[in-house]
Parts: structure tokens; sequence; C-alpha cells
């Protein structure tokens, strides 16, 4: 008989927290134990797993006796708090939070594109951000066949990426502006029902958002290539599920369409969706609640003969963080 873990998930009320729960349920991960953690107002809330209903508890200094896997996704601060916690409990830790993806001995790991980095780890493990994971799974198998020069990518991110408010905040505000009001923004610096915000995560120094110098950073470390020239421009866009990015990628010798079509079908964890004649191409409605990553639009690029322009979209709360969470308790589990 296969052994069975005890397994914690960290903001198991929030958004990627409930998606964990279901995804460890949809691909009957060995739970003999389900522990869920949340904050204080959550106390006592029941939520379904396997027929039965979890009590969620408080998390505390005490959450972690016993249990083998925690899945955290409850943000940095509370990461940087309790993941040390769980660790020193016994427990190997997948952080979902940006607290440990750039520190030195913490891997940062995607299974499709570095599975052998999630085994050299300290007790902790760094899931990437969301539009990175979708990129890299698409990008890994490309540059297997073609060195990466230069990568360039804008992000079409949506609401659900920042967590429950922002999906209701633009629900509200889609009713406020068709009834012919004007919608107060809360979440966000402005309103974000029929707009776009080229504004994700605070400003640094430079122009460039924190989100976007998490793409440069955690893409770079994922694949292996520290000098990896790479910009991005992260926008938020008006949809509830599914982050949509424009990517080009410069090759150090040229891959065409097809040829990069018949590669990215036989990639793990890739879905090519190409046929623009008839309309099909990837969408973040068809993404949501699926877990591959969908590529389409590939064509050459006119401006660079070896450059590919691609069209990547993802379910950010499955592959973008949730899924790829079990995957790595799938891969250092060896289920």
């Amino acid at each position: 008989m296969s052994r069975e873990y005890r397994v914690a998930v960290v903001g198991a009320t929030g958004m990627v927290g409930n998606a964990m729960r279901e995804i460890l349920e949809e691909r009957d991960f060995p739970v003999a134990e389900l522990r869920l953690l949340a904050s204080e107002r959550s106390r006592g809330k029941m939520l379904p797993f396997r027929g039965e209903e979890v009590e969620v508890q408080v998390l505390d200094k005490d959450s972690f006796l016993g249990i083998d896997l925690a899945l955290f996704s409850a943000g940095a601060t509370v990461s940087k708090r309790f993941s040390p916690v769980a660790a020193a409990a016994g427990a190997v830790v997948v952080d979902n939070s940006s607290a440990f993806r750039m520190d030195d001995g913490v891997p940062l790991v995607v299974p499709e594109v570095n599975p052998r980095n999630a085994f050299d780890h300290d007790g902790i493990i760094a899931n990437p951000n969301c539009s990175t994971i979708q990129m890299v799974v698409v990008l890994k198998p490309l540059h297997e066949r073609s060195a990466m020069r230069r990568v360039v990518v804008s992000t079409y991110q949506s609401v659900s990426g920042t967590g429950k408010n922002a999906v209701e905040e633009l629900e509200v505000q889609t009713g406020e502006v068709m009834r012919g009001g004007e919608p107060a923004p809360s979440v966000y610096p402005h309103p974000i029902a029929f707009n776009c915000l080229p504004h994700i995560d605070v400003f640094l120094p430079g122009g460039y958002t924190r989100e976007e110098l998490k793409m440069v950073d955690e893409t770079r470390k994922i694949m292996g290539l520290p000098d990896l020239p790479l910009s991005a421009t992260c926008v938020r866009v008006p949809v509830f599920v599914g982050h949509s990015e424009s990517v080009n990628v410069e090759f150090e010798k040229a891959i065409t369409p097809d040829e990069a079509r018949r590669i990215l079908s036989a990639a793990p964890g890739v879905e090519v969706v190409d046929d623009p004649e008839n309309n099909l191409y990837p969408l973040a409605l068809d993404a949501s609640g699926k877990d591959p990553c969908y590529v389409g639009r590939i064509r050459e690029d006119l401006s660079c003969p070896r450059a590919l322009n691609m069209w990547i979209v993802g379910d950010n709360l499955r592959k973008g963080a949730a899924l790829n969470a079990v995957q790595i308790a799938e891969l250092i589990t060896g289920i």
C-alpha cells in the first residue's frame, strides 16, 4: 500500500487555497489527514473534501505538528513567519508567495521545466508567480531546440490574481457602469470595469513594477539563465480568471512557426490552439478551470528573422498557483 500524507493548506479559505483543496481531491493525492488553516475570521468554517466537511482551524505555531506537507497561499508576511515553523516541525513547505522565491537556498520550481531542483531543498520550495509559470512552461521546450537570446512579454492579467476582493470589485463596478454610474475604486487605484491598468504591484525605481521584475528574475532562476535579456509589461484587465500573455522570443537559430507548433504539441503541460482562420486561439474563458497552458497565434516576427510571436493563456488559480504547488508535492513524494 502506498504511503499517505498529512497535508496542511495555509490560507485555505482564499481563492488559491480553495483551488489547492479541490485539486488535491481531483488528482487523488494520498491524503491521510487534511488540515485547513486560516486566520481567526475563518475559525470554524466547514469546507468539503472527499464527501466530508473539514473544519477550518486558526493558524498558529502548533499547527504543523505531525504534518508532512504544507501548502502555503496566505501572502508573504504569513509565509515568512510560519514557513520556517512548518519546516522545523518536519513538514516540506510549498510556498505560493513571493517570500522565498529569490532566496539562494530555496528552489523555485515548475515541474515541467526544472523538476530536479525540487529535491535540492532545506524544507521550503517556492512556487513561482502565476504569469511566470505559464510562460516558462511554453518557453522551455523551444529553448531546448534553440537557445533564447531575448524575451519581451506583455501580460493581460485577471483580477482573481489579486484575490476575492478584486473579483467582487469588478462585479460591482460592472453593474454600476451598466446603470450609468461612476464606480469608485477600492482595491485598485482606478476603476477596473471596462478598463485596463498598466500597474500590477508597486512601482520601483526605473519605472518597472515589482510584478514585472518578478517575471524577469524568476524566469532567469527557473531556467538557469541568469543573464537572459527579458523585459515585461504587466497589465490588469477586466477578466475574472485567466492570464493572457503576448510573448516575443528571439532565438540563436530561427524556429519556424510550424516547427514550434510541433515541439509545443509534444510538450508536457502545453496545448496548442492555433487555427486563426477558424477563429481558434487561446482564450481566458476557455482556459478557466483547465490545467494546461494554452499557446497560439504562433508567427514569425517580421522585424527579426530569428524571433517568434505567440499568445499564451492559462488559469492563474490552477497552473499559475494551486496546481503547480500540488504537482511539486507529487514530484517530491514520487506520486
